[in-house]
C-alpha cells in the first residue's frame, strides 16, 4: 500500500476531484464540494479494496459500493471512468444533460457499476444494510464463502439526519452485519451553513449504542483511512468510519463553506484549485497518462478475481443442489409447479390477509429464496413463514423481524431485491405505507421485485379508528408508475394476486388485504378467480340487455354482487366487474377492456371504501362512485359500512339515479 506521499496516489486523487469539478462547471449545475473531499476514499476503495471487475459489473461475488449521498454523483462517475467501466469521457462531459447516462443522481441501470438509485438522502444506507443482509443470507443458506462479499457505503451529514438511516443502522447493529462498512464524511457543512445550526449530536456515540464498530480518521490521510478500512473488514459488527473531511477541498476560497456544496465553483475558483493541485488551469477533464495506467490495472486485477471466483463456483455448483437452485432463481427461472397453490371452498369465510398467509406459506415451500417479514405485525399481516428460522445475529432464516421500522423495511427490501435470486416481501398496515413511500417509489423506478403485504385496508378494520383506516392510500399507490397494486375480492383472488406478484419480475407489487373476513365466492356460479391476472373481469354477467355496470374491489365485491341480484329482480340487468388491479387491466388490449366495460353502457357505479380519486377514468362522466369523502371513525366494521353508505340500498339508489 502506498504512503500518503506517494505521487501517483495523490495525482489520481486530484484527478478524480478535478474531473468532478469540471463536469459540474460544464453543466453549470451540480455538487462539486463532496466529490472533492471524498476523492481519497473513492480512490482507496476502487483501487485497493473493492473486489470488482469493470468488465462485468454484475459479477455475483463482487463487493458492493453505495453512494448514499447521491448528489455527489460525479465522484462515482469519475471513479467508474478511471477504473475502466463502460462509460466515456463524453458521458462525463454531458453530466446532467437530457439523455445522458450521467444523471444528477446515480440511477440504477443507466450506467454499469451503479448498484442502486440514490436520490433521497438516507435511502442508500438502508439499501446497503439490505444488501449486507442479502449477502449473509446467501453465504449461510448456501453453505459457501462464495458470497462472502462486503457492502461499502459512503454517506454524509444529510444521510445521518434522515430517520430512515437511523432505523436501518439500528437494525444492522442488532443483526451484527459485519459485512457492512459505512464511511461518513464529517465535513460540518450543509446547504444552509455549518451543521451546528441543526445537527450537534455525537454521531460516534449513537452508532456505538447501535452496536457498530466506530473509528475516526482524517479525510486526507489515506494511510489512516486504509488502516480503518482494513480493520473494518475484519470486524464482526457493522463499521462506521468517521472521516473528518473538508468540503470543496483544494478550492482556496470555498473550501469548508456551504458555497462549495450545491453550485459550480466558478471559473476563477476552479482555476485556482487546479493550480493548487499542480494541474493546468486552462485545461479541462485532464487524465494524466500515469494516472490512466495506474487505474487501468484495476481491469486486470478484477478479471483475475472474477475468474477465480467463477472457477470456484463452477466446481461447487456441480456438487451442491442448493447452489443449483440459487442459480436457477438468479436467472429469473421459477421451479416447475411453483404456482400449484391452495384453493378455498365456496362459502369459506376468510379475510384476504388470512388467505394471503396460507398462500405465502405454500409459496415458501417451493421458492427457497422468498424471504421477508413485517414491521412487528407478523400475526396481523400473516407474514410469518411456518417452520422457518428467523433472521437474527446468530441464525439466518427466512423470517425477518424488521421491528417497528417501516421506513427502513422498505429500503432494506430494495437491498435484498438487488441480491441475485432473492424475492423479498414486507408487511404492515396499509395506512403505514406512507412511511415506505420513498423506497416503494425507488423500487418502482428501478424495476425491483419487491412485494408489499398491506393489510387492514379500509374502514372495515373497525375500532382502531381513522388514524389506522386508510382513505387516500389506494389512489396514492396507484399513482406510482410501475407499481402493480392488487386488491383481491376473496380468498381465491388473493392466491391469484400472489401468483401475479411472483410472476412480476419487472417491478414491485402491493397486495392490499382486509382485516375482516367474508365468504369465498362460488366460482361455479361466477367467473374463475384466475381472471384476476387480467386486472379486471366480468365476475357476473347481466341477464338480458345491459342496463348498468357495478365495479368493485376487495371487501366491497360481495356488496356489489348482492346489489346486482336485487337490481336484477327489479328488472335492471346488472353486470358486476371485479377490478382488483388497474395496472394489470391497462396491460390488456383495447378489445378486452371494451368487452369488460362496454362503451355502450355509461351507467357505471364504482364501489370502493377509499378515496374516489381516479375512478372517473372507469365510470366516465356519467358514472357515480361510492367511496370515502373524508376520514373514517372508530366503531364496529359493520356499523361503519352502514354509516358511510356501503350498503345494498345506497348502491341501488345510485344505479336508479343513473337510469333516471
Amino acid at each position: 500500500m502506498p504512503s500518503k506521499f506517494d505521487p501517483i496516489s495523490t495525482e489520481t486523487i486530484n484527478t478524480i476531484r478535478l474531473i468532478a469539478a469540471d463536469a459540474v462547471e460544464k453543466a453549470n449545475s451540480g455538487h462539486p464540494g463532496t466529490p472533492m473531499e471524498a476523492a481519497p476514499i473513492a480512490y482507496l476503495l476502487y483501487r485497493h479494496h473493492l473486489r470488482h471487475n469493470p468488465a462485468n459489473p454484475d459479477w455475483p461475488g463482487r463487493d458492493r459500493f453505495i453512494l448514499s449521498c447521491g448528489h455527489a454523483s460525479m465522484l462515482l462517475y469519475s471513479s467508474l471512468f478511471l477504473s475502466g467501466y463502460d462509460l466515456s469521457l463524453d458521458d462525463l462531459k454531458n453530466f446532467r444533460q437530457l439523455g445522458s447516462p450521467t444523471a444528477g443522481h446515480p440511477e440504477f441501470g443507466h450506467l454499469p457499476g451503479i448498484e442502486t438509485t440514490t436520490g433521497p438522502l438516507g435511502q442508500g444506507i438502508a439499501v446497503a444494510a439490505g444488501m449486507a443482509m442479502g449477502g449473509r443470507f446467501l453465504q449461510r443458506t448456501l453453505d459457501t464463502d462464495l458470497f462472502d462479499y462486503r457492502t461499502y457505503c459512503l454517506c454524509s451529514d444529510g444521510d445521518l439526519m434522515e430517520g430512515v438511516a437511523s432505523e436501518a443502522a439500528s437494525l444492522a447493529g442488532h443483526l451484527r452485519l459485519g459485512n457492512l462498512i459505512c464511511l461518513y464524511l464529517d465535513n460540518k457543512i450543509t446547504i444552509e451553513g455549518d451543521t451546528s445550526l441543526a445537527f450537534s449530536e455525537e454521531v460516534a456515540t449513537r452508532f456505538l449504542s447501535y452496536g457498530w464498530q466506530v473509528q475516526h480518521v482524517e479525510g486526507e490521510n489515506i494511510e489512516d483511512i486504509n488502516r480503518a478500512i482494513e480493520k473494518a473488514k475484519h470486524s464482526p459488527r457493522p463499521s462506521l468510519i468517521l472521516a473528518r473531511s473538508h468540503i470543496g477541498f483544494g478550492a482556496p476560497n470555498k473550501q469548508d463553506t456551504a458555497a462549495a456544496h450545491g453550485a459550480p465553483l466558478g471559473g476563477d475558483e476552479l482555476a485556482l484549485a487546479k493550480q493548487s493541485f499542480g494541474f493546468d488551469p486552462e485545461k479541462t477533464f485532464q487524465v494524466p497518462n500515469d494516472v490512466a495506467s495506474h487505474m487501468g490495472e484495476i481491469k486486470e486485477i478484477g478479471a483475475k478475481l472474477e475468474s477465480e471466483w467463477q472457477q470456484a463456483f463452477n466446481a461447487a455448483v456441480k456438487q451442491s443442489p442448493k447452489l443449483q437452485s440459487w442459480q436457477q432463481a438468479a436467472n429469473g427461472d421459477l421451479p416447475n409447479g411453483w404456482d400449484d397453490l391452495p384453493t378455498f371452498a365456496p362459502g369459506e369465510k376468510l379475510a384476504t390477509r388470512q388467505a394471503s398467509g396460507k398462500a405465502l406459506i405454500a409459496l415458501a415451500v417451493k421458492l427457497p429464496f422468498l424471504l421477508g417479514g413485517s414491521a412487528d405485525l407478523g400475526p396481523s399481516n400473516n407474514t410469518t413463514l411456518q417452520g422457518e428460522d428467523s433472521f437474527t445475529a446468530c441464525t439466518v432464516g427466512r423470517n425477518i423481524h424488521f421491528g417497528v421500522r417501516e421506513h427502513a423495511m422498505g429500503a432494506v427490501m430494495n437491498g435484498l431485491a438487488h441480491t441475485p435470486g432473492l424475492i423479498p416481501f414486507g408487511g404492515t398496515f396499509l395506512v403505514f405505507a406512507d412511511y415506505m413511500k420513498p423506497p416503494i417509489r425507488l423500487a418502482a423506478m428501478m424495476g425491483l421485485q419487491t412485494i408489499y403485504v398491506l393489510t387492514h385496508d379500509s374502514i372495515g378494520l373497525g375500532e382502531d379508528g381513522p388514524t389506522h383506516q386508510p382513505i387516500e392510500h389506494l389512489p396514492s399507490l396507484r399513482s406510482i408508475p410501475n407499481l402493480t397494486v392488487i386488491r383481491p375480492g376473496d380468498a381465491n383472488e388473493t392466491v391469484e394476486a400472489w401468483k401475479a406478484a411472483i410472476s412480476n419480475q419487472s417491478g414491485p407489487t402491493a397486495l392490499i388485504l382486509s382485516r375482516q373476513g367474508w365468504p369465498t365466492l362460488d366460482r361455479e356460479q361466477y367467473a374463475d378467480a384466475a381472471e384476476l391476472q387480467k386486472g379486471a373481469y366480468v365476475l357476473k354477467q347481466e341477464s338480458g340487455e345491459l342496463h348498468a355496470v357495478l365495479i368493485a374491489t376487495g371487501s366491497e365485491l360481495p356488496l356489489a354482487l348482492a346489489a346486482s341480484e336485487e337490481l336484477e329482480e327489479e328488472g335492471v340487468a346488472t353486470r358486476v366487474v371485479s377490478m382488483p388491479s388497474w395496472e394489470l387491466f391497462e396491460l390488456q388490449n383495447e378489445d378486452y377492456r371494451d368487452q369488460v366495460l362496454p362503451r355502450t353502457c355509461t351507467n357505471r357505479v364504482a364501489i370502493e371504501a377509499a378515496s374516489p380519486f381516479g375512478w372517473e377514468r372507469y365510470v366516465g362522466s356519467n358514472g357515480l362512485i361510492v367511496g370515502m369523502g373524508g376520514y373514517g371513525a372508530s366503531g364496529p366494521a359493520d356499523q361503519l359500512m352502514q354509516h358511510f353508505g356501503f350498503t345494498v340500498d345506497n348502491i341501488k339508489q345510485k344505479v336508479r339515479a343513473l337510469l333516471d
